[in-house]
């Protein structure tokens, strides 16, 4: 285990709800008179988290190239999950796993994990090296989704997928050329949805342990959607099946 800084007022309330334990410190901008900052220092004080008072220069080094509108926490990093912790997941009946294949771009890997996290998601698995990994850009992104939904690094993906197909997990990966519309797929029972990254979508490994390829109709004149959207919309459909036959 080690630390990192959480920068920005949402991330670093997020940590502070979750997980107070794991905040070392937090650090607000001398003169900062924000009122949602001075909510997080109220909490943060009263859970036994120490503040400190430092300069904007002092939050600028540990921000890095993430905006921290004037807060930063120290905080320290829970073990990493691995395809060891992947078994113990799967054992519910309402599994709803998001498979990032590749996403590489800190925002949009953040805005995955925050749609994963609103839509309950048993977990999000990602390849260790295709990731970007969680950041500061990430957890600002993720309006905190980095500390609710479990975050699986896999060395080697196909493998994981084996995994889940084995434990009764229906893969379902969304592929713009699929013939099958999102929507006439059942997705109530145990799934994962498995999204390609930027650019080069799912890789062929990937692509061929799919049980079913699916798209989302677009009536527009765009050929695809950012992987954020669409895992956003994927996730949502699985949701309003699952709400509809609990």
């Amino acid at each position: 285990m080690g630390e990192t800084w959480i920068v920005g007022i949402n991330p670093v309330a997020g940590a502070i709800a979750n997980d107070p334990s794991r905040v070392r410190e937090v650090w607000i901008e001398q003169g900062n008179r924000n009122v949602r900052v001075g909510a997080l220092v109220e909490e943060a004080r009263r859970l036994g988290v120490r503040v400190q008072v430092r300069s904007r220069a002092m939050l600028d080094k540990v921000s890095g190239s993430a905006r921290h509108q004037g807060v930063a926490a120290n905080y320290l990093l829970p073990a990493a999950k691995s395809e060891h912790d992947l078994a113990a997941l799967l054992e519910a009946d309402a599994v709803l796993v998001l498979v990032l294949d590749g996403v590489t771009d800190p925002h949009n890997l953040g805005a995955c994990l925050r749609s994963a996290a609103a839509a309950g998601a048993s977990a999000v698995v990602v390849p260790k090296d295709r990731a970007v990994g969680i950041t500061p850009v990430v957890r600002r992104a993720s309006a905190g989704a980095v500390d609710r939904v479990p975050l699986i690094e896999v060395a080697n993906l196909a493998r994981a997928l084996r995994e889940l197909k084995d434990a009764g997990v229906w893969l379902t990966g969304l592929a713009g050329e699929a013939e099958t519309p999102l929507y006439d797929v059942d997705l109530a029972g145990k799934t994962a949805l498995v999204m390609g990254g930027e650019g080069e979508g799912m890789r062929r490994l990937t692509r061929e342990a799919c049980d079913r390829l699916v798209r989302i109709p677009m009536p527009g004149r765009m050929e695809s959607l950012n992987v954020s959207v669409a895992t956003g919309i994927a996730l949502f459909e699985a949701v309003r099946q699952r709400t509809m036959h609990p």
